[in-house]
C-alpha cells in the first residue's frame, strides 16, 4: 500500500511544480486540500501553517505577507547550512539527549531540536560548539525573543508618555512589566528607562 504524503510534502509538491513563482497561499491551500482528500475523509488541518513552517525551515522564501516562492538554488544553499546528521547526533549525545534549559528529554515525552546558538543568518556555523539541544517549548521561546524585544521597546514608549503626562498609575504598571523582564533575564541589553514623574500636586 502506497503511503500517503504529509501536508508539508504536498505543499512542497505544489511549489516545486511552480519554481521561482510568487504564489499566494490561497491556491496552494486549495490544491493541497484537493490532493489530501483523495486519501483522507477529512480536510487537512491548517495547510497554511505547513507553508509557514517550510519558510522557517528555509525551504520557501517569503516575498510578502501570504506570498511565498520556491527557489531551488536558495533551498540547496540552505540545506547545506543545516547541521549534518552526524553533527546533530554528536550535539544530542553531548547534551545527554535533554534540553539544555529545562533538562527535559525524550523520556519526558518532549520533542527535541538541535538549535544554532548563533543563528545562521547572523553568521553562525555548523560546528558542534555552535549547537545546543532544546525542547520545542524553549526553541519557540528563543525564536520569539525578537517579539519580546519589540514588546519592551513598546512599553518604554508608553512609560515615557506616562511620565510626560504624570500618569502615576500607568507608570507603576510599566515598572511592573520591566520588573518581569528583569526577573526572567529577558532582553537585558535594552536598558529600562529612568524617567521620573513630577510630584503629585
Amino acid at each position: 500500500m502506497k503511503k500517503s504524503k504529509t501536508i508539508s510534502e504536498l505543499v512542497m509538491d505544489y511549489f516545486k511544480k511552480h519554481p521561482n513563482e510568487d504564489l499566494p497561499h490561497g491556491p496552494v491551500v486549495d490544491w493541497v486540500t484537493k490532493e489530501w482528500l483523495k486519501n483522507h475523509e477529512t480536510p487537512p488541518r491548517d495547510p497554511w501553517r505547513a507553508i509557514r513552517k517550510l519558510h522557517q525551515q528555509g525551504k520557501l522564501l517569503k516575498i510578502k505577507k501570504g506570498v511565498y516562492r520556491y527557489d531551488p538554488d536558495y533551498t540547496k544553499k540552505t540545506e547545506l547550512f543545516e547541521f549534518p546528521p552526524k553533527v546533530k547526533e554528536e550535539i544530542l549525545k553531548r547534551d545527554g539527549y535533554k534540553c539544555v534549559v529545562c533538562g527535559m528529554g525524550l523520556k519526558d515525552g518532549v520533542e527535541l531540536v538541535v538549535d544554532h546558538i548563533i543563528p545562521k543568518d547572523k553568521g553562525g556555523s555548523n560546528d558542534i560548539s555552535n549547537g545546543q539541544t532544546l525542547c520545542m517549548k524553549h526553541n519557540l521561546l528563543k525564536k520569539n525573543y525578537s517579539q519580546t524585544e519589540a514588546g519592551k521597546r513598546y512599553f518604554i514608549k508608553i512609560y515615557e508618555k506616562a511620565v510626560a503626562e504624570n500618569d502615576h498609575k500607568m507608570i507603576q504598571f510599566c515598572k511592573r512589566i520591566f520588573d518581569a523582564y528583569d526577573e526572567y533575564g529577558i532582553n537585558g541589553h535594552i536598558p529600562r528607562p529612568n524617567g521620573k514623574p513630577k510630584n503629585k500636586q
